[in-house]
């Protein structure tokens, strides 16, 4: 028995003399610096090499407002990364025969339609998880994320959304396909996704801080307070409730727990010695069935395609195969990446969505374990991105000054010609209300956010949102020909929605 244990201390202290010196050494340094770089509160990371955790901790605080330590099971919501379960999900049914990746999804779900009834014809389930149904990326989430939609409604939300591309023309990243994935398992299964990779995945992988539900994360006393920058400034946001995102975006977890999900994805799907999920599935879920992107990247010489699965991005980088995907949500950005031919896999999680720290670092270790010259990719990506946002923010003052010199010059006109409700086919409605001198903004999915509106001149509102993450937006109006508003344009930040939704005047 002393044999066995000396031997396996041994074991571990030659991975960890096996790792580069910059994990080694300077990791801890690095990640602190730059931490105060990007203003991020709090971090997680975890490495995983050949077969063992050789990092798994936290830096920083959970909410910058106190001192409690971010830890290795400190819970993100990690968004995105959620959608490689769902594919594994419907890959391990597709193996098992209870469905298949090529039937229609109207066979599963006869309320399935997309506005075109050519597209709903053709469209399968393979089709709604690698982002080829001719969406914008993001299209349709201003209504969907976050909003009073459940699941089934953002399905049947699915048939007025325009697409902007024909049908598999384009990759178009788009959350509802993922979560009509998520109602595809609950009608072939009669189990609801939550329970199902529940049961599949987080027990059988010891994941047991890991859930899929907004009171998980509420009532969890580790959880991360999430952040996000105002004009520059850090503030503590309050956590979205993201559940109708299921499929697509709602798992919460930590690192010490995602390690897990890395060392079975690296080990062919076994984990502590037990198949948890066959070989077979793994590899449909990594199979390339879009591309994203041909375009070299200018920071990374040696990658030149980006393509999707089900629910992985895979892309080369050193002639070697990287498989990633990352995850945006309401003050989070995270990152989950592993590279089977290094048996590699890196973790890193934040609780603030202004930085791309999350993503520099996962990138900073791979090329510190490909022996790669060191440079500091932190930065390099910061310096890239700071004339944007002084840019962005010069802007954002620009209009709040604007905004305050049209109101003293009482250059403002009637503000109860706006008031009244519109509607949007796809949203719903929103009602403009005059209120103690103030023209607020009512929107029917969205209670709990309320856009003050400040008139600029020119027929344009500076519009103001309570959930500070959806920004600070300049809204169009438009009149009939005797000058009566008619339409106001509506908007959102980019990372939730690209598009513009025009609401028209009851």
């Amino acid at each position: 028995m002393r044999r066995i244990i000396a031997f396996v201390f041994a074991f571990n202290a030659l991975v960890a003399a096996a790792q580069p010196a910059f994990v080694k050494d300077s990791l801890d340094a690095f990640v602190e610096r730059e931490m105060k770089r990007w203003q991020v509160p709090g971090l997680a990371l975890a490495i995983v090499k050949d077969g063992k955790i050789v990092r798994c901790q936290g830096y920083g605080v959970r909410d910058f407002r106190k001192s409690e330590p971010v830890n290795e099971l400190t819970l993100f919501q990690i968004a995105s990364n959620s959608k490689a379960f769902t594919g594994t999900a419907i890959a391990h049914l597709n193996y098992e025969k209870r469905l298949s990746l090529d039937e229609k999804v109207s066979r599963y779900l006869p309320y399935f339609k997309l506005y075109d009834p050519a597209s709903t014809d053709m469209c399968t389930v393979r089709d709604v998880l690698c982002h080829r149904l001719g969406m914008q990326t993001f299209q349709g989430d201003f209504l969907n994320w976050g909003s009073k939609l459940s699941r089934k409604e953002i399905v049947e939300h699915m048939a007025l959304t325009k697409p902007v591309h024909p049908f598999r023309y384009k990759y178009g990243y788009c959350n509802a396909g993922y979560i009509t994935a998520g109602e595809v398992i609950l009608a072939v299964t009669d189990t609801v996704w939550d329970d199902f990779i529940d049961a599949r995945y987080f027990k059988p992988l010891g994941m047991k801080h890991t859930s899929s539900r907004y009171k998980d994360m509420v009532s969890d006393a580790n959880a991360c307070v999430p952040h996000s920058l105002v004009r520059g400034k850090l503030v503590a946001i309050k956590l979205t409730n993201i559940d109708n995102m299921g499929a697509s975006a709602s798992i919460n977890s930590c690192v010490a727990d995602m390690a897990n999900w890395l060392l079975m994805q690296l080990d062919s799907g076994r984990f502590n010695g037990k198949q948890v999920i066959p070989f077979p599935v793994l590899a449909e879920t990594r199979r390339s069935n879009m591309i994203v992107n041909d375009v070299r990247s200018p920071i990374f010489k040696t990658k030149h395609f980006s393509t999707y699965g089900l629910g992985w991005s895979s892309y080369d980088y050193e002639g070697r195969r990287v498989w990633e995907h990352s995850g945006g949500a309401n003050g989070f950005v995270t990152k989950t990446e592993f590279i089977p031919e290094e048996n590699l896999g890196i973790l890193v999680y934040t609780n603030s969505d202004q930085n791309s720290l999350y993503d520099a670092l996962v990138k900073q270790i791979i090329e510190a374990y490909f022996g790669m010259p060191y440079r500091n990719l932190s930065e390099k990506y910061f310096l890239a991105g700071v004339e944007g946002r002084k840019k962005e923010i010069a802007q954002q003052d620009s209009l709040v000054r604007l905004a305050e010199m049209v109101k003293k010059q009482k250059m403002v006109p009637d503000l109860k010609a706006f008031t009244g409700v519109y509607t949007n086919e796809l949203y719903g409605t929103i009602e403009l209300k005059l209120e103690k001198g103030n023209l607020n903004m009512y929107m029917s999915q969205h209670p709990n956010n309320i856009g003050r509106l400040s008139y600029l001149g020119n027929d344009k509102f500076l519009c103001v949102y309570s959930d500070i993450t959806c920004g600070e937006m300049v809204f169009p109006i438009k009149r009939d020909a005797s000058g009566k508003p008619i339409a106001i344009d509506v908007r959102v930040n980019d990372f939730i929605d690209y598009l513009p939704y025009t609401f028209l005047k009851n």
